[in-house]
């Protein structure tokens, strides 16, 4: 265990992994229309700017987890990081659309090395208890700061020069990651390392990578035969890894976590933030831009209340008296009534109802991400904290790509106004249901 008076530098160094991952995930929202002109992007180019990092997250993030455990969380954050140093500066020089999305896929991969890591220090570092409550509060409280954070920075060096200054600073930061860590972080890894799961890893990763490709590729089309066999081969591979992982006595996975409540409602309760929270919050700035003419500016800084909130919210969550699937509970109760305040956002344009959506559903956002992030190190053995940090990112990552992907589909077949109350009234309902089942367990 890390000495007392080292935790607090620890825990900085730690949590500037996901602001500066969740920074790196937003960065095109604000400037896509530029940097697909740009590019040269055809039909489904601007699908892939923005999809292709969830597609390397998604597809690594257990991966990371183990290997971190098993061959030290320092080493697998530094080289995360650098990694993702060099995929930046590969963005910031992309000639073409096929340049860009490989080195976001890279991106996304190194982003899952970082997240699954640094939590995974995190909860080495800190000993259950209050001082963990507090820690993980932090460090969720990042999640907020990086999503509002992305956006604006990318629009405003967009004006002052290109959307390509914003890698250029993002390769940068992530070095500067990777000197801090390597000369601030001490190693840790799992008393009881296993053997490299090299099957489950293929499966698991070919898997994922189907099903988030399928998703992305289906929203220029959910029949075209592409589509249908990315689902086909991740139906076929999951269950394949799932076959694997039974048999084997040192699993990627242990499957046997699905029987714990905790690990369930924290890895399902991840999923559905991803579905419900971030995939309604990632295409609600095109309904606004569509349906009622604002700029990316204009909705960069609407959404800015909802960010914003959900940062200070994440770090006074700890403050909180109520057990963490509690907090959870109340999160998703929160989100569920601020959504509500926007189920006409397609038909007409009220900024009170807009405002206060974001800012109730934002504060419920930061409990969910102070709890979600402590439930997802509580939920599996204290030698396996970046197992469940890998296990938790991937839901999430996974959910919003199937979130996402299923409000464009409902908004572009039934129009702002009908599609928009839909895809709003499901994640409503999504949320509230998640929360009465969080309320029925003990963690």
């Amino acid at each position: 265990m890390t000495e007392p008076t080292v935790r607090p530098r620890t825990l900085a160094v730690a949590s500037s992994a996901p602001l500066l991952v969740l920074t790196n995930f937003t960065l095109p929202m604000a400037t896509l229309p530029q940097t697909a002109a740009s590019l040269g992007a055809g039909p489904t180019g601007p699908v892939w700017i923005l999809g292709s990092i969830a597609l390397g997250l998604s597809s690594l993030l257990l991966v990371a987890g183990g290997l971190a455990d098993d061959y030290g969380r320092r080493r697998v954050l530094v080289t995360g990081a650098a990694v993702m140093a060099a995929a930046e500066l590969v963005s910031a020089l992309s000639p073409n659309v096929p340049v860009f999305v490989l080195a976001r896929l890279v991106q996304g991969g190194a982003g899952a090395a970082m997240l699954a890591a640094s939590l995974g220090i995190v909860g080495h570092t800190y000993p259950a208890g209050p001082e963990r409550v507090r820690a993980t509060a932090r460090y969720g409280a990042m999640i907020g700061l990086g999503t509002a954070v992305g956006p604006l920075l990318s629009g405003a060096l967009a004006g002052m020069a290109s959307w390509r200054a914003a890698y250029w600073l993002m390769a940068a930061g992530a070095l500067a990651l990777a000197a801090a860590s390597a000369r601030t972080l001490a190693e840790s890894r799992s008393e009881l390392p296993r053997r490299f799961d090299v099957p489950g890893v293929v499966l698991l990763t070919l898997g994922v990578a189907a099903l988030v490709a399928g998703v992305t590729e289906g929203r220029a089309g959910w029949s075209r035969p592409v589509v249908l066999v990315a689902f086909a081969l991740a139906v076929v591979l999951v269950g394949a890894f799932v076959a694997v992982e039974r048999r084997r006595a040192e699993p990627l996975l242990d499957l046997e976590l699905f029987r714990r409540p905790v690990f369930l409602v924290a890895t399902g309760g991840a999923l559905v933030v991803g579905a419900a929270v971030v995939g309604l919050l990632g295409y609600l700035p095109t309904v606004l831009q569509t349906a009622h003419g604002l700029t990316p500016l204009d909705t960069a800084l609407l959404f800015c209340v909802w960010s914003g909130l959900s940062f200070v919210a994440s770090l006074l969550g700890g403050l909180v008296p109520l057990r963490a699937a509690g907090r959870l509970a109340l999160g998703l109760g929160l989100t569920a009534a601020g959504f509500a305040g926007l189920l006409g956002v397609g038909a007409s344009l009220s900024l009170p109802l807009i405002v206060g959506g974001l800012a109730v559903s934002g504060i419920g956002s930061g409990l969910i991400n102070s709890s979600i992030t402590h439930l997802a190190i509580e939920s599996v053995p204290a030698h396996r904290v970046s197992m469940g940090s890998g296990a938790n990112n991937t839901a999430r990552y996974i959910g919003s790509s199937l979130g996402a992907a299923g409000i464009a589909a409902v908004v572009g077949a039934l129009g702002p106004a009908q599609g928009a109350a839909i895809a709003v009234g499901a994640c409503v309902l999504l949320t509230a249901v998640t929360a009465l089942a969080a309320l029925l367990v003990r963690a």
